[in-house]
């Protein structure tokens, strides 16, 4: 078994085929709001991220007899794949009026939508660009509250933003998937607090054998297959 408790077999990040790679093929699509004159804080934008997907997962229309209920299952018997694309302007418009949930941070604004079909994009959200998602962070990033769920980027690894959001979101939901349901329900009645941060790399690999959720990539962009990329740490799991 792999650091994520998942069985080898089904978990959604191994590199080698399985049975989630015989299933129809879904993508969660994220659209991050990049403004020209007034950018997001790349942290405030993964920690924005990581909390869509959870929203997304708990959204009475994603779960039981809901309208986008089908989609996720169809989306999480596969490989839980999310892509974020980046919108300004009309296209941020375009997209908002689509079927989705908006979620914002600090000034950071994703939206989140229901999941579709690797070659079933809508077109409004088909065209938006991948790349030129680089963010910084201008002030100083605060320290962690160690009462709060931490998700931990691997230092060694250089992701864009948007890589680095959709990995954030991937150990958001590893760790949801984990939680008990009393933790759970706590985690949700308080929005999903969570921060996002790069870990020391004296601790890094501690983290990953800790036994707490651990994604693993699938190497489709960016990184090598199988790459450790974000631990989730959440109190509950400790």
């Amino acid at each position: 078994m792999s650091n994520d408790q998942t069985p080898a077999a089904d978990n959604p990040f191994r590199p080698d085929p399985g049975a989630r790679d015989a299933a129809p093929q879904f993508v969660l699509p994220l659209v991050v709001r990049i403004e020209r004159a007034a950018p997001p804080p790349r942290t405030d934008a993964l920690e924005t991220a990581a909390r869509a997907v959870l929203v997304m997962l708990t959204d009475e229309r994603s779960v039981g007899e809901g309208e986008w209920a089908r989609a996720m299952r169809d989306w999480q018997d596969a490989r839980i794949r999310k892509v974020v694309r980046r919108a300004r302007g009309a296209e941020w418009r375009r997209a908002e009026a689509l079927p989705g949930i908006t979620v914002t941070g600090k000034s950071a604004e994703v939206r989140v939508f229901p999941p579709v079909p690797l070659d079933g994009w809508p077109k409004d959200l088909a065209r938006l660009q991948v790349s030129g998602t680089d963010l910084d962070d201008p002030d100083p990033v605060p320290p962690t509250d160690p009462a709060a769920p931490v998700l931990w980027l691997n230092p060694a690894l250089d992701m864009s933003a948007g890589k680095a959001m959709a990995q954030a979101g991937h150990a958001a939901q590893l760790a949801w998937w984990r939680l008990p349901d009393e933790a759970r329900a706590a985690w949700h009645a308080t929005g999903f607090p969570l921060t996002v941060r790069t870990a020391d790399p004296a601790h890094w690999p501690a983290l990953t054998t800790t036994g707490l959720p651990t994604v693993r990539d699938a190497g489709f962009t960016e990184i090598a297959p199988g790459s450790c990329t974000v631990v989730a740490d959440h109190p509950a799991l400790r």
